[in-house]
């Protein structure tokens, strides 16, 4: 690939940034200095040929170096930029003429190398002087001399300038792209995690109660067997929508199946509701805590009873789930434990503004207590 980008595969490849090839034609613009040596018409052509290798070697050098943050401002480079100055002075002073555009060159050097607030110190000190050389051995219609080397250089630090800020907006753009990669596995991690969680808890529920159920009363066993096939196919509902990102889950669904999962394991439920409506994504998110917590109580608390509680206030909602189990699991459980789910509660309430606390109940048991800032639905 050449400093401009190229085809691969017949597929069109992004441009990248220039690099020192991309100084090369300008090279051309020594021909006419070259053809005075050719035809003989430079007083000792021996001198002016070493002159115009030593300059062209010095130019590659500066140039190519130009393109390596390290190399750019090490002193080799500013070193061989001053030996390109001087010896640009050198050959126009001596020739003039075709040798003056030697000065253009050196321009494209300085605005590759040079940088900053330091270009405009050096450009306008070497405009004047090389104005000065012009002026001395070609007279006033030399003066363009100044203007193509003022040109260059800055033309060129305009475009190196670009150049870098493109780079840097495409690194900017691959980490946006990689980070929000990340967020979504991360989403879709929590999603499955807690719809996978309550609904097998769910399942294994009512497959308990079926097989207790199924040798005395078989209607009653065909009942749950038939709510073990509703969750089911609501689970492949579900999963489908957390893969999209469309879910929004609606909280008076949730505390009804709440209610049913606590009634099924023999817990009593209690729901108690006060407030008024709230939107959509409050909603949602508490959706998600009676979730979880229902599931946990289920799996781990071994409680009779587990209380629902929601209140709404102008500025947020809280919503606390209450069991009288053994309480919380020791801080050594195993990851996927009910604390993993809580943790990606809290980061998921966090995100939008909320909190989520759980621990020991003040009458034993244990506790989650979340709360969401909210506008209310009049």
């Amino acid at each position: 690939m050449n400093s401009f980008g190229t085809r691969r595969c017949g597929g069109p490849v992004a441009a990248g940034p220039p690099g020192g090839f991309a100084m090369l034609p300008w090279l051309l613009m020594g021909l006419g200095a070259v053809a005075n040596l050719v035809k003989g018409e430079t007083p000792n052509p021996w001198i002016g040929a070493l002159g115009v290798l030593a300059f062209n070697t010095l130019y590659l050098a500066v140039v190519f170096r130009a393109f390596h943050d390290a190399k750019r401002d090490s002193a080799v480079t500013r070193g061989a930029l001053v030996a390109l100055a001087v010896l640009t002075f050198c050959l126009a002073a001596g020739y003039g003429g075709d040798w003056l555009l030697f000065f253009p060159l050196l321009g494209l050097a300085v605005g590759a190398v040079v940088r900053g607030r330091l270009l405009m110190r050096v450009v306008v000190p070497l405009c004047v002087a090389a104005g000065a050389v012009a002026v001395w051995r070609d007279g006033w219609v030399a003066i363009s001399v100044v203007y193509g080397t003022f040109l260059s250089s800055m033309v060129t630090a305009v475009v190196l300038k670009l150049s870098g800020t493109v780079a840097e907006l495409r690194a900017a753009r691959e980490e946006l792209a990689r980070s929000a990669v990340e967020q979504e596995r991360l989403r879709f991690s929590r999603d499955l995690h807690d719809l996978l969680g309550h609904t097998l808890s769910v399942i294994v529920v009512k497959a308990e109660a079926a097989r207790r159920l199924g040798e005395r009363d078989m209607r009653a066993a065909l009942t749950q067997m038939t709510d073990i096939e509703a969750v089911g196919r609501q689970a492949l509902t579900e999963i489908r929508e957390a893969v999209t990102g469309y879910r929004e889950g609606s909280l008076t669904a949730e505390l009804a199946r709440a209610r049913d999962t606590l009634t099924t394991a023999g817990i009593a439920p209690l729901v108690r509701l006060s407030g008024p409506l709230l939107e959509p994504e409050a909603e949602t998110l508490l959706g998600w805590v009676v979730r979880e917590s229902v599931t946990n109580v289920v799996r781990h608390s071994g409680a009779s009873r587990c209380e629902i509680a929601l209140t709404g206030a102008a500025d947020h909602a809280r919503l606390t789930v209450t069991d009288d189990g053994r309480g919380p699991r020791p801080s050594t459980a195993p990851p996927g434990s009910p604390g993993s789910g809580l943790r990606g509660l809290s980061e998921r309430l966090a995100a939008a503004g909320g909190t989520l606390e759980s621990g020991p109940a003040p009458r034993g048991g244990f506790r989650v207590t979340a709360e969401v800032p909210v506008a209310v639905v009049a």
